[in-house]
């Protein structure tokens, strides 16, 4: 095996301050890799990174508005310069302004439309190229079952959604000559802080739709996400995988 196989490897996770995010931070501490935990807030980042490295983990924290092309632009100036090349992306981050078409403000479509999937394009842009020349690379994009299937109130959220499937298959076929792949989770009803506010009748209404009848854990989508960022994934690459609990079959 060479030296460049056994050696650490390093993944940057974006909204990893909770929920989601945070949990495949610990995934992917607890597979051997220096973390780069990424969000807007530092003290949310700041606190997973420092639970990581409390399990015997390593992680670092960046606060990094990713609504921001140039924040972003940024930030992975300063993380190349010292770690030279990042071999494991995960983009996570994502934000809901829910409403009706009608009412929607365009500010509205613009924030989630910049923060859930122009991200992506930044980040996949700069971190990717180094990817590409080392020949080696995990891309992780973690869309919605609401982009494949739609959902009222969700316009904005959905087409967002739906852009990082359309993103990570044209990224898959470009990526694949250089050996890294890219690949997207759709998670459905996830237990977290967002689900939790929900009123009770919106959960019923949810878990109807939900053949398994729960909803999921994050540690579902961290699961599925670290298997896509390891060897054993080095075969898959442009696909789409519900973690829904069956809702889209």
């Amino acid at each position: 095996m060479s030296e460049e196989n056994i050696k650490p490897k390093t993944a940057l996770v974006t909204g990893a301050g909770r929920g989601i995010g945070k949990s495949i931070a610990e995934a992917l501490a607890r597979d051997g890799m220096k973390v780069i935990c990424v969000s807007k807030s530092e003290s949310s980042c700041g606190s997973t990174a420092e639970g990581i490295r409390a399990n015997g983990g390593d992680a670092v924290a960046r606060a990094v508005d990713v609504s921001s092309s140039e924040q972003i632009k940024l930030a992975c100036e300063e993380l190349l310069s010292e770690y030279e090349y990042i071999e494991v992306l995960v983009n996570n981050a994502g934000i809901t302004r829910d409403n009706l078409l009608f009412r929607m403000e365009e500010n509205d479509w613009n924030d989630v439309l910049h923060t859930n999937l122009t991200s992506c394009f930044h980040w996949i842009k700069l971190l990717g190229r180094p990817m590409t020349r080392k020949r080696w690379g995990r891309i992780v994009n973690i869309s919605s079952v609401v982009g494949l299937t739609g959902n009222a109130g969700q316009a904005n959220y959905a087409a967002s959604k739906a852009g990082m499937i359309g993103l990570t298959k044209s990224l898959a076929r470009e990526f694949a000559a250089r050996s890294v792949t890219v690949n997207a989770v759709a998670p459905g009803f996830i237990d977290t802080d967002m689900t939790s506010d929900l009123d009770e009748r919106v959960k019923e209404v949810a878990l109807s739709q939900v053949p398994l009848k729960r909803f999921g854990t994050v540690e579902d989508i961290a699961e599925m996400a670290s298997f896509l960022c390891s060897e054993k994934a080095s075969y898959i690459t442009g696909q789409v995988f519900t973690v829904d609990g069956g809702m889209v079959m």
